[in-house]
């Protein structure tokens, strides 16, 4: 026996299966009891699983990790004392001592203060070029502050003329 309505696939059924109507189900006459339409299978199917999910977040009771959550790991647990040997820590220290020496005579030479010394100078060059070159460009666009869109023509090019000679542009 196949059973089947217009928004669902058929279902076939074994010879011995009664399709009579049972009395606790009222059933309409354009369908048979056996087959519930697509919609309401998938509802169903859909509807415990968001039930069981809708449960879960609105619990009050947090939800545990694990046995292991809130354990704070191995790291929080100070290790075994280790023995101290006394040639190391003195080889160590003098190696700590050799080490600030050394740091303290590289901060203080002449090479480095003049190496900084440059790199400031040519931080503010290369900052003034910048400007200079993005204020010729806007002139020769006519935007941002150095605009020459209320100047005539023979203006305008004595003064990108001018902008491109200070920043030793031909």
């Amino acid at each position: 026996m196949v059973c089947s309505t217009a928004s669902s696939p058929p279902i076939y059924l074994d010879k011995n299966f009664s399709t009579k109507p049972s009395k606790s189900l009222k059933t309409s006459s354009s369908s048979l009891p056996c087959c519930l339409p697509l919609n309401s299978r998938v509802l169903h199917k859909s509807l415990v699983p968001l039930a069981a999910s809708v449960t879960i977040l609105l619990s009050p009771f947090p939800a545990k990790a694990g046995f292991l959550s809130g354990f704070s790991g191995i790291e929080s647990f100070p290790g075994p004392q280790l023995p101290q040997i006394d040639f190391l820590n003195r080889f160590n220290e003098e190696n700590q001592k050799k080490y600030a020496e050394a740091d303290e005579r590289f901060k203080s030479s002449p090479l480095l203060k003049q190496l900084l010394e440059k790199s400031k100078q040519n931080k503010e060059k290369n900052k003034q070029e910048i400007q200079d070159k993005y204020c010729i460009r806007g002139a020769e666009w006519g935007v941002g502050d150095c605009s020459v869109e209320a100047m005539s023509p023979e203006e305008k090019e004595n003064f990108i003329a001018m902008l491109k000679q200070k920043a030793g542009m031909k």
